[in-house]
């Protein structure tokens, strides 16, 4: 783990700079995507840092109401650049909701602005699960095989690892699709399904999360019902003619 790049005698959280990266690329994608679908590309880049925004602060927020202890007896923790007080599923989800509101006041189709953010969520992905192996969060569960890592005193599945190839791979399977025509709202409903895959994948492997009556784990009970509602949206559009504004064609992104 490196949670610290020293630079003379600059201290930086490598796991918060990552994350900016992860950031700022997929900025330049959501640019570069909302031309390709006809959407303004200066919007897109309003709607993407106001997503950012709320999306750090509701995942803060989220993580508070989760765990209150951490945070009654240090409240300073609230405005801490601690990655591993962030809820990422609450920020996501707040950062949509914030994103949903957003577009339709500007008066953004909503099936083509979800596939124009794709690519910027799918690589923030990949840093998202960098920054977890920099700063030894959302670690995993003891085990004995042999590729195990030494990490807060056990022996653990390298979970941080599993997490960024799978997003790795998704990425893999949905960047010959971003420049592609596809009926509005399949490319993001795609990307859903796969990353709400991931999650329960990785919950077999996480040594960390809230536990719910049974033992089941509160992410992967989440994930499992966003699987079926993303599963159920892309049967229903797969069925629907197109109700927003159409995707361009264009050659695939080199």
């Amino acid at each position: 783990m490196f949670p610290i790049l020293q630079v003379g005698p600059l201290a930086i959280r490598t796991a918060g700079l990552l994350l900016l990266a992860g950031a700022f690329l997929g900025l330049y994608l959501a640019e570069r995507y909302a031309a390709r679908r006809g959407l303004h590309p200066e919007r897109m880049y309003s709607l993407v840092m106001l997503m950012f925004a709320v999306g750090v602060l509701a995942a803060r927020l989220s993580f508070a109401a989760q765990h209150p202890g951490a945070f009654r007896t240090s409240p300073l923790n609230l405005v801490s650049l601690d990655l591993g007080l962030l809820d990422p599923f609450g920020g996501l989800a707040l950062a949509l909701l914030a994103g949903l509101v957003y577009g339709r006041k500007k008066g953004l189709p909503f099936w083509p602005t979800l596939d124009a953010l794709t690519p910027a969520l799918a690589v923030f992905a990949v840093f998202l699960g960098l920054s977890h192996w920099a700063a030894g969060t959302a670690f995993g569960a003891p085990t004995s095989l042999p590729w195990g890592i030494e990490l807060w005193g056990a022996k653990r599945h390298p979970s941080q690892v599993y997490e960024t190839l799978a997003a790795l791979a998704i990425l893999a399977i949905l960047w010959r699709r971003f420049a592609v025509e596809s009926r509005p709202g399949r490319l993001f409903l795609g990307f859903i399904a796969l990353s709400a895959g991931n999650i329960l994948f990785l919950g077999a492997f996480r040594g960390e999360g809230a536990l719910l009556p049974g033992g089941l784990r509160l992410d992967q009970v989440l994930a499992w019902l966003v699987l079926a509602g993303s599963l159920w949206l892309l049967e229903r559009r797969a069925g629907q003619a197109g109700d927003d504004l159409p995707a361009r064609k264009s050659p695939p992104a080199g």
